[in-house]
């Protein structure tokens, strides 16, 4: 491995978790990070303060907020400081989870400062449950990781498909030509990932998304007017939109959000680490939910959401090998700057919804095909785990297929189970138990994953 390659944070440490790319690298890296996640990440603010028909001025700053919060958040869950932190490459970003409540508190509720309220509330719980959380790691053998991110992988293929066909709401919502667009991506992805030297093809996500956004540009798919619209600086002050009021019914539906977010962040911390080869451990849980809490107190402070950890990266990880976490960290310092920076941002969020679909089905693949390795060591022989999968699985994508499914249900029920990642992870703890754990069934050894072989190249 390359001397470059090999430099560390902290001094010593030979993990390719620690080890920090060149400057070069590492920004295209994390520049392929941003470019996966960016059209998640404004998500939440845009369609919350669309229902509160709030003025495009007060819309535009619920977006440089979120930016600069999620990059803060993301720098302190990699980079860590004292007991927060996963220090695995882990992008953050507004859960939409969250999205349901916080439209009913500011439209009957009270308004943006109840949300904010609520918000900072469900943070300090999270803070105070991580350590309970922690303790929890024994109820996730492989069996339910493996079900839990193969879940987290199907359930992220009806976004890309949403974005390939045009975006939600698109006036040509599935037309030929997006759906062309958006296959011309992948294959350019596949392609470079296949027949592009080492580092080209580490960056095939990042090649594919600029190559299909310069191909979009002269074909009319978009244009980059609202660059020129938007402000050269946007700072973000604390309670911009007035003091923090604290509702009782609203801060209950948001403690429900953290327990949510908690169990969705615990399998996609769970991923990753498999991903990278660095086991999570109850105490390396804790202070990544801890971080999680913090980034949502400072989220409410600071005019913003909850922030969880984002799925859509957990596939780039897989698909680039690339395991570094200072790569996030830096992924974090280019979303401060599109926070910061709303020009830089309107650039970004001009890239078409086809051209992030293509590179979007590959990458959300991924995930779901690392849950089939991870369930690949597990022991089907002479038990009921294939009905723990089966079951789990379909409880977790029932909510994705038939989004009104719990729409009749109480609020509460509905925040729990209208997140597939939740409501199957949940399922497979209990069945898990049930079948595994339960009176006169000892817990049934599961063989261990095999060794990771050494890359044949050097790993960022």
């Amino acid at each position: 491995m390359s001397t470059a390659v090999r430099r560390s944070l902290p001094p010593g440490s030979g993990h390719p978790v620690d080890e920090v790319p060149p400057a070069a690298q590492l920004g295209a890296f994390g520049l392929q990070h941003v470019l996966a996640m960016y059209a998640g990440a404004v998500a939440v603010p845009l369609i919350v303060g669309g229902a509160m028909k709030l003025p495009p001025a007060d819309l535009a700053y619920l977006i440089n907020a979120d930016l600069l919060l999620c990059g803060i958040a993301t720098i302190l869950q990699c980079a860590g400081w004292w007991r927060f932190g996963v220090r695995l490459p882990i992008m953050q970003g507004c859960t939409f989870a969250a999205v349901s409540p916080m439209v009913l508190i500011g439209t009957e509720g009270g308004g943006l400062t109840a949300i904010y309220g609520a918000v900072i509330v469900s943070g300090l719980a999270m803070i105070l449950l991580a350590p309970v959380f922690g303790r929890l790691l024994r109820f996730f053998p492989p069996l339910v990781t493996g079900t839990v991110i193969l879940i987290i992988g199907l359930s992220l293929l009806p976004v890309a498909g949403n974005w390939a066909a045009g975006g939600v709401g698109s006036p040509d919502f599935g037309a030929p030509k997006n759906l062309a667009l958006a296959a011309g991506v992948l294959v350019a992805v596949l392609a470079v990932q296949r027949f592009a030297p080492g580092f080209v093809g580490r960056v095939a996500v990042l090649v594919g998304i600029v190559a299909g956004t310069a191909v979009a540009v002269p074909l009319g798919y978009t244009d980059f007017h609202g660059v020129g619209e938007a402000g050269w600086l946007g700072v973000s002050t604390p309670f911009h939109f007035g003091a923090p009021a604290f509702e009782g019914a609203a801060i209950v539906s948001m403690l429900v959000v953290a327990l949510v977010i908690m169990t969705e962040t615990t399998g996609d911390f769970i991923a990753v680490g498999e991903m990278t080869d660095r086991t999570i451990e109850p105490r390396r849980l804790a202070d990544g939910l801890r971080a999680d809490g913090l980034s949502t107190m400072l989220g409410g402070v600071f005019n913003t959401f909850p922030y969880t950890a984002y799925a859509q990266n957990v596939g780039l990880i897989g698909m680039s090998r690339v395991r570094s976490r200072w790569v996030v960290v830096a992924s974090g310092g280019i979303l401060v700057l599109l926070g910061l920076l709303p020009k830089l941002g309107a650039v970004v969020a001009a890239i078409p919804a086809p051209v992030l679909g293509g590179a979007g089905l590959v990458m959300f693949g991924t995930v779901a095909a690392s849950g089939l390795r991870t369930l690949s060591t597990v022991d089907f022989r002479g038990n009921h785990n294939l009905t723990v999968v089966a079951v789990s699985v379909a409880v977790g994508l029932l909510p994705v297929g038939v989004p009104e499914i719990y729409a009749k249900f109480p609020d509460w029920f509905q925040t729990v189970m209208d997140s597939g990642i939740s409501a199957g992870c949940l399922t497979a703890i209990a069945l898990n138990l049930l079948f595994n754990h339960g009176p006169g069934r000892g817990p049934k050894p599961t063989p261990k994953a095999p060794e990771a072989t050494p890359a044949t190249e050097p790993s960022a």
